[in-house]
């Protein structure tokens, strides 16, 4: 029986101006990579109800840039953007991370998998410049007792946990069906 994950994602505050989230997920690396980078899988968890995700586009190649924008509840367009620094497929990615909600909390994002037993972790890092940047940021060392799964970050990573299980459910339909 495969282990429920929901809601273990764990957040950390390695310093004043990082987050650390860790969650496992119960799929190959490959799979998660392709569900973290490709644009038709992002645009499933990149925006969580009742926000609605407009565009996404990833350029996954050093240089490269990627673009997301979406629409919250009361009708507030917001974007990601950024450009990767490192691409190594399927283990980690490094990227500039600015969202133009909080122009000045400009930070560095760091994806890191390893997979062990068909179990993928990933580690999601964000540096922020700054503190006045980190700030901006809804997860705090003073209120992670606070943080619940309605938190936009946690809520992704749920997300990529759904978008996971259905893409493995297909898999194990089309192959019952002898397809």
């Amino acid at each position: 029986m495969t282990p429920d994950r929901h809601g273990s994602a764990r957040i950390e505050f390695p310093s004043e101006l990082e987050i650390l989230i860790t969650r496992e997920f119960d799929a190959p690396i490959a799979l998660v990579f392709d569900v973290l980078t490709k644009p038709e899988y992002v645009r499933r968890w990149g925006a969580t109800p009742p926000d609605q995700m407009q565009e996404c586009t990833i350029d996954l190649r050093v240089g490269g840039k990627y673009h997301s924008s979406f629409v919250t509840e009361d009708g507030t367009v917001c974007s990601l953007d950024g450009t990767y620094l490192e691409v190594d497929p399927p283990f980690r990615t490094v990227e500039t991370w600015l969202f133009d909600g909080w122009p000045d909390a400009e930070a560095v994002e760091t994806w890191q998998l390893h997979e062990t037993d068909g179990v993928t972790t990933v580690t999601m890092r964000l540096a922020f410049r700054d503190k006045a940047g980190r700030d901006h940021y809804p997860a705090s060392p003073q209120n992670l007792d606070e943080l619940t799964s309605s938190n936009g970050v946690l809520d992704s990573f749920e997300a990529i946990g759904d978008v996971l299980r259905s893409l493995l459910d297909q898999k194990e339909t089309t192959a019952a069906s002898g397809r």
